[in-house]
């Protein structure tokens, strides 16, 4: 059997849920799975949620401006009860990428590509790369989004692009295993990957379906690790 890390950032909670999916998937196809969260940024003043705290807020969530579409003041709220909720997660470390033999990360969409607690870590775990010690590793990628229409599929498809120069090995997630996508039903997931819609006030929670193939993308990368393992 692997070695499946699941390693995640989440603001609001959904990506936290997706990252247990994924966890759970593979650990019920008998792999041993790790859960490790990427904190946010130590600075209060470079946490973007702290954009929607009441006292930064400009405009009411109650008008007519996008403002008042997303409810931003009522997100804040939201955002701190996730935080307290992932206080157990152990934060992600370079030795926990060492340790596995298949990763699967999580994050949500920011501007179509991944947020910058991520890119930050990826970017200190430059030794890794130079020293190719995840080179061959199969890894995927989950994310969520406000909407449909908010970059869910673009944020996949940008992050592949540093984990490849870490030789990681990517995996998609296949229409034959994952029919629940192909639907006119506002749901997350493409071949490129697991993904939740939050919805613009970020108040939807995932989907039971949304779950389902979470659960099945930990389980795909567990699987091609377990076939992998040790070729580079």
């Amino acid at each position: 059997m692997a070695k499946l890390l699941v390693v995640y950032f989440s603001a609001y909670g959904h990506i936290h849920r997706m990252a247990e999916a994924a966890a759970k998937g593979a650990s019920e196809d008998g792999h041993t799975t790790r859960i490790v969260r990427i904190p946010e940024f130590r600075s209060p003043d470079n946490i973007t949620a702290l954009l929607d705290h009441p006292s930064r807020r400009q405009r009411r969530d109650d008008d007519d401006s996008l403002s008042g579409t997303f409810r931003i003041g009522a997100r804040w709220s939201k955002y701190e009860a996730s935080q307290e909720e992932q206080k157990g997660v152990p934060e992600a470390t370079a030795d926990d990428l060492r340790w596995a033999d298949g990763i699967v990360w999580g994050f949500p969409t920011y501007y179509g590509s991944m947020p910058a607690q991520v890119k930050s870590f990826l970017d200190m775990s430059g030794s890794l790369c130079a020293g190719g010690e995840l080179e061959g590793k199969p890894t995927g990628v989950m994310t969520s989004a406000g909407s449909i229409h908010t970059g869910h599929e673009a944020t996949i498809l940008t992050s592949i692009v540093p984990l490849l120069h870490f030789g990681l090995i990517y995996v998609g997630l296949p229409y034959s295993q994952n029919p629940e996508y192909l639907t006119a039903d506002a749901i997350g997931g493409s071949p490129y990957g697991p993904s939740t819609l939050a919805g613009p006030d970020s108040s939807r929670t995932p989907d039971e379906r949304e779950l389902l193939m979470a659960g099945r993308l930990g389980a795909r990368v567990a699987r091609f690790a377990e076939a992998t393992k040790g070729i580079k």
